[in-house]
């Protein structure tokens, strides 16, 4: 049977130096972390962080076949109830899967965060792993874009990617 999705385990740890209107964050941050548009999960709020809080959140949470990259959005609840966006970060799914460490293996992580105009606004720390390994999944087609040897070849099937513009504008991904 094939498996469509996999288990990913991510903890966000800290974020430092968040910023809405070049003014630190008072209190009252969260992230909401997405794996693709069915799938996503929010921290706690954390009431009294200011503008470096802590969670250490762990979410598990199923991360489609075809995910290319897992987004990160922090936010913070305003007096008026209103969640406004802090910063976004995309990671690849690539820095966790693939490299020279097992995708089981725990991996700490640290991103900078852009906020909706797209300029630098914090850190966010995360630690990130798979829950079980890629090679449990029997899809031939997904081991082979991302480096796993199929029926004794040897050179992974390796191309030159030319970056495209997804059609979207940047503010889009901030809701």
């Amino acid at each position: 049977m094939e498996t469509k999705s996999l288990t990913l385990e991510i903890t966000i740890l800290s974020a430092e130096d968040l910023r809405i209107h070049n003014k630190s964050v008072k209190k009252n941050a969260f992230v909401v972390v997405q794996t693709d548009s069915f799938n996503s999960k929010t921290t706690k709020m954390n009431g009294k962080g200011g503008s470096s809080p802590s969670w250490n959140d762990k979410l598990v949470m199923d991360m489609p076949m075809h995910t290319r990259f897992v987004t990160l959005q922090v936010k913070c609840k305003s007096s008026g109830g209103r969640d406004k966006t802090v910063g976004l970060v995309r990671i690849p799914v690539t820095d966790f899967i693939g490299g020279y460490s097992p995708e089981t293996c725990l991996q700490f992580l640290s991103y900078r965060l852009r906020d909706p105009k797209g300029l630098k606004n914090g850190i966010l720390n995360v630690s990130i792993r798979l829950k079980e390994p890629l090679q449990a999944c029997s899809s031939q087609a997904v081991a082979s874009g991302l480096g796993i040897p199929i029926n004794g070849r040897n050179d992974f099937g390796v191309v030159t990617g030319i970056p495209i513009c997804s059609g979207y504008p940047y503010t889009s991904f901030f809701r």
